[in-house]
């Protein structure tokens, strides 16, 4: 066996190629340019998971049309709470895009951002009644004034003509639409945004697996296999004063490693996904729109019904889905015994819980498994009822991990959103959880400085409120409404 090899100690170790690492490493270089940050990416380039533009459906989560984060009440109000929150965190994400676009530390946005409009489609009386009521709950907020509601076909023909074409002229539909969508390539930005890091001195190491985090004395010792062809199974060790673990469904196996009781009890639960692309010309010209839909009983947020525009690297594309999948593996390249490696004894209870509570989910992700290419195009024509088999090929999304949480009351809860997981000195913290994800990254990388550096550095809070208006800093990172009429506010 090759001896170990110890690195020189720095600063900061980000473990993960994926858009949270990477706007961690613009935020910390542009707050701290002296900094030793280094960057460990497992697979042979960054952005191949989660990031990637053909693993996720590249939809700016801003809650434009997003039906899971306006939920309705027994009595017919809807809650707008968790809407205004997301789309404050996108505005944040827009501010930075736009502020180091200014700066020419990023290129102009046109190479990895969209305008798409953002609509949702309803159908039948009820649908039709909840939508109304959302958007008038929503058009109220500053951030929402800009939403359309029609309950004419005519007009959604206008607005998204396939979504009507073989529609029954009698059937009750309604839909919003918000012309501010757009459609972001995640996989480019994550890229670009790698590319000012190093040009500032942030050192990326690619085909480095992370194996595990320990502590010895003040600092984090991380052991490292390299898997580059040069020096495949070289093993060596990396000491870090701070961690952060962006390593999407490896982020929860690496916490466990670091022993901090914060992880203690969390688990994952891990959903696959397919979508169906068409590149056909004549037909991706006739859609241009993210439309949402609801999900059915018992899917998971993640999985609501969607026909997208997508344009990746200049190609144009439709995707459908996603259909939901169960893989046993946390990442896209990952082990078959990736869940295996995260079970612990103190998290025994809570995943149990979570499979007890949510057997309608067990029982959604059977029939997805069991879906033939007839019934996905079954579901495709809910959507877009004149749609054919021709032309649609099945791609596979990225793999996601939902979180799992330890609960006094439950034993344990299944959560849809992210969350950042810190040390109590702070040293080291993570990301775990799925969507919106990659939308709200500068949010979730604002919280993580907040939580880490904010006592240490108060001036770098100050700064990145200068940068992300959208943003209250001072108390911890909570967003705050802006005034889109105001300099500095929502781009």
């Amino acid at each position: 066996m090759a001896p170990k090899r110890s690195d020189a100690e720095v600063d900061i170790a980000l473990i993960g190629g994926g858009i949270m690492s990477a706007t961690l490493a613009v935020l910390l270089s542009e707050l701290d340019p002296t900094a030793r940050i280094h960057l460990y990416e497992r697979l042979s380039d960054p952005a191949q998971e989660s990031s990637d533009p053909w693993r996720n459906a590249g939809t700016g989560h801003a809650a434009l049309c997003e039906l899971n984060y306006t939920p309705q009440a027994p009595d017919g109000t809807v809650d707008i709470t968790k809407a205004v929150g997301v789309n404050q965190q996108f505005r944040a994400s827009r501010e930075l895009w736009a502020y180091l676009s200014r700066a020419g530390i990023l290129p102009e946005e046109s190479t990895y951002l969209q305008p798409v409009p953002h609509m949702t489609l309803v159908e039948g009386a009820d649908g039709v009644e909840y939508l109304r009521a959302r958007y008038a709950a929503l058009s109220e907020h500053p951030n929402f004034a800009g939403m359309e509601f029609t309950e004419d076909p005519d007009t959604i023909r206008e607005w998204a003509p396939l979504l009507m074409e073989g529609r029954p002229a009698n059937a009750t539909v309604a839909a919003t639409r918000a012309e501010e969508g757009t459609d972001v390539n995640f996989g480019a930005l994550t890229k670009a945004l790698l590319d000012a890091a190093k040009a500032r001195g942030v050192v990326v190491h690619t085909a480095t697996h992370v194996r595990h985090v320990k502590r010895r004395g003040e600092h984090w010792r991380l052991a490292l296999r390299d898997g580059s062809w040069t020096s495949i199974g070289e093993p060596r060790t990396v000491k870090a004063k701070f961690v952060f673990v962006g390593a999407g469904g490896g982020a929860l196996r690496l916490l466990q490693t670091s022993g901090i009781p914060e992880i203690k009890g969390y688990g994952g639960f891990p959903i696959a996904g397919q979508f169906l692309r068409l590149e056909d010309p004549a037909i991706v010209k006739r859609h241009n729109a993210k439309v949402y839909g609801r999900a059915e009983v018992g899917a998971p947020p993640m999985s609501v019904p969607h026909l997208d525009t997508r344009v990746v690297d200049g190609r144009t594309a439709l995707l459908f889905g996603p259909f939901a999948g169960f893989s046993v593996k946390f990442l896209a390249f990952g082990s078959v015994f990736d869940a295996l490696r995260t079970i612990r004894p103190g998290n025994i209870v809570p995943m149990l819980s979570v499979a007890r509570d949510n057997l309608g989910l067990v029982q959604y992700l059977i029939k997805e498994l069991l879906a033939t290419p007839g019934a996905k195009l079954r579901t495709l024509r809910k959507m877009f009822p004149g749609a054919q088999r021709e032309g649609w090929s099945i791609i596979t999304a990225g793999q996601r991990v939902q979180i799992i949480k330890p609960d006094p009351e439950k034993g344990g809860t299944l959560e849809f959103g992210t969350e950042v997981i810190t040390s109590s000195d702070g040293s080291i913290a993570g990301l775990l959880g799925a969507s919106p994800g990659a939308s709200t990254a500068a949010y979730a990388m604002a919280r993580v400085v907040a939580r880490c550096f904010g006592e240490e550095h108060p001036e770098w809070l100050t700064r990145l409120s200068e940068i992300m208006p959208s943003l209250d800093l001072g108390a911890g990172v909570t967003p705050r409404a802006t005034d889109p009429a105001k300099p500095g506010g929502p781009v």
